[in-house]
């Protein structure tokens, strides 16, 4: 071999050499690097034993840390020598240490699983004196969907600390943004109430029993409630009258800072109209505690006069002597509660009863009785006055204010040595983390463990709403068109799961898929199941013509759970069902039955009308075919919402007011046309009517 290929052998050895440590070395290096940068593998790699940080790196690592941990504090000093091991451990230990506790409040989160199973619900919809349907009112902004989370963290849906927060019941993306609820939306649970409350439920239809192994009867006490959250808004009034037909209770619910507002009147005047049943809660104490700081005595004096003015509306456009007999609220019998949705504590006037009675060794409903009104307590003798003097105190301020009012003030002015006093007292124990909290954070916790909301509701809603069974003795009336002898109506009237399918659709609520529409409202009589026949009749449908008539089968029956839908094999009476593939034959509700000679079950009637008018086009007109087919599904998911061809050829949607116009046509331009839209300006119709002829002719 010449010397020329030895030289380029040699040369070539040596290139490769050279390439391949420089390859090592950057896999070394690159290796190094990431090993520091990616500290959630500090467990593995020790970065203090001989590896140096380099300092140019350190903002790469800085910004790389706060991506993972964007709570935590993170600092890189850069190129530690062996006398900085200590700090860098120390760095380490700290991120590591909230790793820890980030993975543990995840396992700790998904620890709150749901309380129930679809196949428990299922059981308890056989049990139809255990069933509450129950919506919940109030004025817009009172705090509605906020209490509701109280509900929904007890079922396990959500947790107790992002009760008041999640909001769970808002479901759309416009409505977490704006902060109010625009359409309802149903969710069924399951609670189970504690046997000491079930003496409190008065009547054999509000209860189910069963027989134990001894042949005694024993109350069961299982309870399924089935919760509409309904908008405060007066534009989406008609969402509130849908949740209304469909339910037999109310949950009114008042702001006890603003007090009793123009929309609350309007929901409960409609309430009453269909014989819904009502309880009162005053919400937001919290702020009459701590914005208003208000005294015990002014306190008092605001929630009577809260429950004076309902009582005012209830009697006005209730009737004691009718079939619903007296529906006055009264916080003595224990109908009315108090709290803060936001915080999650709430009470009536039955839990601080069960305090005392045992103290005074006195019945719990008696003891209810002084604990309201002008009933005033006097220490030194111990007796009960209707007349106050010096030594006399009013039983609410004294046995129900004064505790809550001694642990506002010793958490909020951070009295320590108080607090802890007082939370032994009270029976409430603290996590370790929880005893570092302090001001309104910890007046928080304390309040939610000594006076949880969920149950305040639970036992406020099982003890004075009334079963499906007991409603429909009363709603039978104003709800079917037909004789009131027939068999579909008795079958109402009964509630009986074995007569023929009554079922009223109330609203059409839009599925993932577009176009598509799940039907929602209510099983009166009968049952109903995937896969069967039925008739499906429309609001003009009149017996004995095939008008507006369709007979045909239920793809599927499905259990409404707020976000979710759950599929169920069948659904009983007394219950609120969605069906499948019903969307087609009905354009916003209707009667669904399986009995030949049934009539209709009578159209809902709103509070408000759709007079806000606003003309719209496709920006481009190839799209017509697309706006009509988008204005055909509007009109099928508003209950209110109208949508008119004109004859100039112009296409109007009218609505209650503005705010339910710009819902509408967002909904139109992003989900069912899908299209961008040419809009007027809304306007109002101005008509007048002729109710005589005019003495003055005309020549």
């Amino acid at each position: 071999m010449d010397e020329e290929s030895t030289f380029s052998i040699s040369f070539f050895d040596f290139l490769s050499e050279v390439i391949g440590c420089y390859v090592l070395a950057y896999i070394t290096y690159y290796l190094i690097v990431h090993r520091m940068i990616d500290l959630q593998n500090c467990k593995e790699h020790s970065l203090v034993n001989g590896q140096e940080i380099i300092a140019d790196y350190a903002p790469q690592i800085e910004k790389h840390m706060k991506n993972i941990y964007p709570d935590s504090r993170i600092v890189v000093y850069g190129y530690p020598k062996s006398e900085d091991a200590k700090g860098l451990s120390k760095l380490l230990m700290l991120n590591q240490k909230n790793m820890e506790a980030k993975k543990k409040a995840i396992q700790n989160e998904s620890a709150k699983m749901v309380n129930f199973t679809v196949d428990e619900i299922r059981g308890l919809m056989d049990r139809k004196k255990n069933i509450r349907n129950m919506s919940v009112i109030a004025h817009v902004d009172h705090g509605k969907s906020t209490l509701t989370d109280s509900l929904v963290s007890k079922a396990g849906i959500i947790a107790g600390a992002k009760a008041g927060e999640t909001r769970f019941t808002d479901t759309r993306k416009d409505e977490q943004e704006r902060c109010i609820t625009i359409k309802s939306t149903a969710i069924s649970m399951f609670f189970e109430l504690e046997k000491k409350d079930l003496e409190f439920i008065k009547g054999d239809s509000q209860l189910e029993k069963e027989k134990g192994a001894d042949g005694k009867e024993t109350a069961y006490n299982g309870f399924l409630i089935n919760l509409i959250d309904s908008p405060g808004h007066v534009d989406f009034s008609s969402e509130v009258t849908a949740a209304l037909r469909v339910t037999d209770g109310a949950l009114v619910v008042v702001d006890c800072v603003s007090g009793v507002c123009v929309q609350t009147e309007t929901v409960l005047r409609q309430a009453i109209a269909e014989r819904i049943k009502p309880v009162l809660f005053m919400n937001k104490m919290d702020r009459a505690l701590l914005e208003l700081q208000l005294g015990q005595e002014e306190l008092f004096q605001t929630f009577q006069r809260i429950i004076e003015n309902i009582n005012v509306i209830i009697a006005t456009y209730g009737d004691d002597d009718g079939p619903m007999g007296a529906i006055m609220v009264d916080p003595s019998v224990g109908n009315v509660g108090f709290g803060s949705g936001l915080h999650g504590w709430a009470f009536t006037l039955k839990q601080f009863a069960e305090i005392y009675a045992e103290k005074f060794g006195v019945q719990v409903e008696k003891l209810m009785k002084n604990l309201w009104g002008d009933r005033f307590f006097n220490l030194k003798t111990k007796k009960w006055s209707s007349v106050e003097d010096g030594e006399n105190k009013r039983g609410f301020s004294q046995f129900v204010l004064d505790p809550i009012y001694k642990v506002f003030d010793a958490i909020m002015n951070i009295k320590k040595e108080e607090t802890t006093k007082l939370l032994e007292r009270l029976n409430v124990k603290l996590s370790v983390e929880e005893r570092d909290l302090e001001g309104k954070p910890l007046m928080k916790v304390v309040m939610r463990k000594w006076l949880p909301a969920g149950d305040t509701m639970l036992q406020m809603i099982c003890i004075h709403l009334p079963s499906p069974v007991t409603a429909q003795r009363y709603r039978m009336e104003m709800l079917y068109e037909g004789p009131h002898d027939d068999e579909a109506a008795v079958a109402i009237k009964n509630c009986d799961a074995n007569g023929p399918l009554m079922m009223y659709v109330s609203k059409m609520v839009p599925t993932s898929d577009k176009g598509r529409f799940y039907a929602f409202g209510r099983v009166f009589s009968g049952k109903v199941a995937t896969g069967m026949k039925a008739r499906i009749q429309g609001p003009n449908y009149v017996p004995g013509k095939k008008e507006d008539l369709y007979e045909k089968t239920i793809q599927r029956t499905i259990l409404m759970m707020g976000r979710y839908i759950e599929p169920i094999e069948d659904i009983p009476s007394g219950n609120i069902a969605g069906l499948v593939g019903v969307d087609q034959y009905l354009v916003k509700g209707g009667t669904i039955t399986t009995y030949k000679d049934a009539h209709n079950l009578r159209v809902m009637k709103f509070s408000v009308s759709p007079v806000v008018r606003v003309a719209i086009e496709p920006k481009n007109p190839g799209d017509l075919p697309k706006l009509v087919e988008g204005l055909k599904r509007l009109a099928k998911s508003d209950p209110m919402v109208q949508c008119i061809f004109e004859e100039s050829g112009e296409h109007i949607i009218a609505g209650a007011g503005e705010l339910h116009l710009e819902i509408c046509l967002k909904d139109l331009e992003e989900d069912h046309a899908c299209i961008p839209l040419k809009k007027s300006d809304p306007v109002v119709s101005y008509r007048e009517t002729v109710q005589a002829e005019s003495s003055i002719i005309c020549p």
